[in-house]
């Protein structure tokens, strides 16, 4: 379904009965990449809301990056759960997605049953992982390089995107929905306004404490981000915090090892109350 709110038309995967859960994909995805979480939490009595976020999939591209500064994305996502009626939603997020709902969970608390934090844990855990950290994200100065970082991952027909991809199951679906211009600049687009370089030398974030009952969930062949940035995650959540090692699987969990992902997804749906 397509949702209008705050002057962008939205593409919304809606489906199932019972207690809401939003899902929150990061890049290069869409709202596909919740797929097997969907069928599960739909089977299990859970209504399941996946958005593309605004500049991605079916979603609209506006023109300039003052349309993609953070809160506008949580906005987004707040107008969501607004038009569905939904007054209260337990957030799953992925990479990107994971950051944009923890924001939500520390700025309107009260909308938040639980929250699951995939791969990507607190902004402030990432800042202080070190050095290890920022050499898996190198790619994140780059991306701040408009026009270079697109010619970068395009150019060879996209072999660059195509190899940080390696480990994707579907990367020849990044690759064509990247195909067009304007695609591959509204994806780079939240990496241009949430990590812009100063925050390498910015003092700490200074953000509220999560207050939801959080899960925590990172794989030991996460070529991006390191255990430090999820664990650190403990120290800035005030509810119930759980944490949880994949071994063996890589940074796009909830695609390559489903089963698993959904059994500790529903597991902390349930601690967390319907």
């Amino acid at each position: 379904m397509r949702v209008d709110v705050n002057g962008v038309g939205l593409h919304v995967q809606v489906s199932g009965e019972g207690p809401a859960v939003l899902l929150v994909h990061g890049y290069p995805d869409t709202h596909a990449c919740w797929r097997h979480q969907v069928a599960a939490l739909n089977a299990a009595g859970y209504r399941t809301i996946a958005p593309d976020l605004r500049g991605v999939g079916a979603s609209d591209k506006p023109a300039g990056l003052e349309n993609y500064e953070l809160d506008r994305y949580v906005g987004d996502l707040l107008a969501v759960l607004g038009h569905l009626g939904i007054d209260r939603a337990h957030l799953v997020g992925h990479d990107w997605g994971s950051a944009l709902a923890q924001i939500l969970a520390m700025t309107a608390p009260e909308r938040v049953a639980g929250l699951t934090c995939l791969s990507v844990g607190h902004p402030a855990a990432l800042a202080a992982a070190g050095l290890p950290q920022r050499e898996k994200s190198w790619y994140m100065l780059l991306f701040q390089f408009v026009g270079i970082a697109e010619r970068w991952l395009s150019q060879n027909d996209f072999r660059n995107l195509r190899e940080m991809l390696a480990e994707h199951p579907d990367p020849g679906e990044v690759v064509e929905r990247m195909r067009d211009p304007r695609a591959l600049t509204a994806a780079l687009a939240i990496y241009r306004t949430g990590v812009r370089p100063e925050t390498l030398i910015a003092p700490p974030l200074d953000l509220p404490p999560i207050q939801a009952p959080t899960l925590g969930v990172w794989s030991t062949r996460d070529r991006f981000l390191t255990e430090e940035a999820m664990t650190g995650t403990a120290a800035h959540v005030t509810g119930p915090w759980h944490y949880e090692r994949l071994e063996d699987v890589g940074h796009w969990m909830q695609l390559e090892a489903p089963d698993r992902v959904n059994a500790l997804l529903l597991a902390h749906l349930a601690d967390s109350g319907r």
